[in-house]
């Protein structure tokens, strides 16, 4: 991409757009879009198709989603499906009509079986069951890689589709009833500490394992891949390394600065086993991650006292 290529950023309020939005600028990219959800509904089809019209982005990052926790995802079930279907049906089609030069569609590890063999390789999507907590997500993601290369066999857009691994830092949703493990695990153990907590109870077994991203680390691989990955098919985007979920709680326990004790709630979903994106092709084209998970948990919890830490209730617990 040239310093002066018009790059749209889709969902540049979330916490994976915002940091796409300041690599860009941190790289020196001058001509860059972006509309709120207020200015810009991605569902309406006649509005979006307008906006390419008029606007017409020569670059797309595709990062607007619908995104939630294992219970967002199993209450809204759909509220996910719909409107992630919309979006990406939306955005990739008046990218296709507007003569877009190249289109980056985000989608999520949950497109995986839920028991495919481990690590996850781009090669294993369709190939069983998914997992039931966040399927309608996880196939209206599957639908989105589908379209990139449907309108790339029929058509030749040169449509590109990244898998991340889970996803925390800087911007990210730290809501009990709709964030991922690792923000809710920061909320849960800031406000145990400052109430004077003795537990602090956490979902499931703590034995399923996960993979995290620090999200710079992903905006730093989306522009290395629109740089540089032009294939048809998908690229996973994570670190190659993964922990326990009782690991993750008590490194964030140990960074938040809690001393109580953690208590697992057995009766709850521990969801997929095991998640580890298999990064050999994303390694073999010449990406690494830098930041790794503790130091980069420290930095999502600055960013978390920084926003939120006004707002924790104070009290006996």
């Amino acid at each position: 991409m040239k310093k002066d290529a018009s790059i749209y950023i889709a969902g540049h309020r979330g916490m994976v757009g915002g940091s796409i939005l300041r690599r860009l600028e941190k790289q020196g990219y001058t001509k860059l879009l972006t509309r709120s959800s207020k200015e810009l509904d991605l569902r309406d089809q006649k509005a979006v198709h307008d906006f390419f019209e008029e606007q017409r982005p020569e670059y797309v990052f595709l990062a607007a989603a619908k995104v939630g926790g294992i219970l967002a995802n199993d209450t809204y079930r759909a509220d996910f499906i719909y409107d992630n279907l919309m979006i990406e049906a939306n955005v990739i089609h008046a990218a296709y009509r507007s003569g877009v030069t190249k289109l980056m569609f985000l989608g999520s590890s949950c497109i995986y079986p839920k028991m495919a063999p481990q690590p996850l390789k781009e090669e294993y999507m369709l190939t069983g069951p998914l997992e039931p907590t966040n399927e309608p997500y996880a196939i209206a993601k599957i639908a989105g890689i589908k379209l990139c290369e449907s309108f790339r066999d029929q058509y030749g857009c040169n449509f590109i589709s990244v898998m991340p691994t889970n996803l925390y830092g800087i911007g990210d949703n730290y809501d009990l009833k709709n964030s991922h493990v690792l923000p809710a695990l920061i909320r849960k153990f800031h406000e145990a500490k400052i109430q004077g907590a003795a537990t602090v109870t956490i979902w499931g077994t703590g034995t399923p394992k996960r993979e995290f991203l620090f999200a710079d680390d992903l905006a730093e691989a989306c522009v290395y891949l629109m740089d540089n990955y032009d294939g048809r098919e998908l690229v996973n985007i994570g670190t190659g390394e993964d922990l326990s979920i009782r690991e993750l709680a008590e490194t964030v326990s140990r960074v938040v600065g809690f001393d109580g004790e953690l208590v697992f709630d057995t009766g709850k979903p521990d969801g997929t086993p095991r998640k580890l994106m298999d990064v050999s092709k994303l390694h073999a084209m010449g990406w690494r991650h830098t930041v790794e998970l503790e130091d980069g948990i420290r930095l999502s919890y600055q960013d978390f006292l920084a926003h939120e830490g006004a707002k924790t209730p104070v009290g006996a617990a």
